[in-house]
């Protein structure tokens, strides 16, 4: 299978200027809004309006598993994925608090648990039964790869065919922060030292034993940096694929993605090797306490919108984050000129 990727424009920098326009003649002095100010003109150029609405938002879930958690490598067992996503569906998780206070769209898509969820609510989309325990096995097939893709492309044209202005990806899967390490050691070079983090609060031996982990499925798989599919087959997860595929996806419909931590980040990055106009697209919600995620943010050229020391993913820092690009679109629709005002400019 292979998948055809949906065209990709560059930001409208007509809209954008025109929005720079207007905001420098909003009643406040030039630039006191800093990064609000600049955020709206980078949402003129994304969605090509020079006034951008970004509500609703909407936020898609993926959840698979992965057979490296059986080494070790995170502080919760595997079956926690499946208990989750029940919980997702039954509105308790963190994202779905904060999703509900935003007025987000929300989905959530089994792409790969490792056993089937059968809940009303769940999106089976299920390719296999978690990936492979890729210290002993590449963690899927390039097929499945690319067919891991093509549901996140399915699913952004889905929730934006809903009414999403903005897409949030997040994601739930035991064992994923070690994937998303070893995709982001793969494509960038980044030593594991230095880029994996405590996941979901390993101990120091569990930390140590996860690095080394890391190290030892490079070196035994060999991804090729110069092929994203080939990364994604080999050390990634059906997940992050998956909003690799989605990212894509909103990109292709002039739908701005708002990031959320390191997990959801490193899938963007992946998503950009594949097709690079995607950068154009990308918002860093916020900057979480995993250490890879400042790397990666770096990579992208991405400055967070905020820093709450957040490691939870699941989407949830990006939708805390929403009413900051809120804020950006409202400012420009809803606050007076000088001229309109009768304030002076000068």
């Amino acid at each position: 299978m292979s998948v055809i990727y949906p065209a990709i424009e560059p930001r409208n920098q007509e809209a954008s200027e025109q929005t720079r326009q207007h905001v420098d003649q909003l009643t406040k002095p030039l630039g006191s809004l800093g990064r609000l100010e600049q955020l709206a003109i980078e949402l003129a150029g994304m969605t090509g309006e020079t006034m951008p609405v970004v509500t609703p938002p909407g936020v898609l879930v993926f959840a698979a598993d992965h057979g490296v958690a059986r080494e070790g490598v995170s502080a919760y067992p595997q079956e926690v994925t499946a208990q989750m996503v029940l919980n997702m569906v039954h509105g308790g998780a963190g994202v779905n608090v904060f999703a509900r206070q935003i007025g987000a769209i929300q989905k959530i898509v089994d792409v790969g648990v490792a056993v089937e969820v059968e809940a009303p609510g769940v999106y089976n989309k299920r390719i296999r039964a978690g990936t492979g325990n890729m210290l002993k096995e590449a963690a899927m097939s390039a097929d499945e790869a690319t067919r891991s893709i093509s549901v996140g492309l399915e699913m952004a044209e889905a929730i934006i065919g809903e009414g999403a202005k903005v897409l949030i990806v997040g994601e739930v899967g035991i064992g994923n922060t070690t994937a998303s390490s070893a995709i982001l050691s793969a494509l960038t070079g980044a030593d594991p030292e230095q880029i994996v983090g405590r996941g979901t609060g390993l101990d120091d031996a569990g930390w140590q034993r996860k690095k080394a982990v890391v190290r030892e499925v490079l070196a035994l798989h060999r991804p090729d940096a110069t092929n994203p599919l080939d990364v994604l087959a080999k050390v990634g997860g059906l997940e992050i694929g998956a909003m690799a595929g989605a990212i894509i996806g909103a990109a292709s419909r002039r739908v701005p993605v708002l990031l959320d931590g390191f997990i959801a980040t490193v899938a963007a990055l992946l998503a950009v090797r594949i097709e690079p106009l995607v950068a154009d697209y990308l918002i860093a919600g916020h900057r979480s306490e995993e250490p890879g995620h400042e790397f990666v943010l770096q990579a992208l050229g991405k400055e967070p919108l905020l820093s709450l020391k957040l490691r939870l993913g699941e989407g949830s820092g990006a939708t805390l984050a929403f009413p900051i690009v809120e804020a950006a679109t409202r400012m420009v629709r809803e606050m007076a000129t000088f001229a309109s005002a009768g304030v002076s400019d000068r």
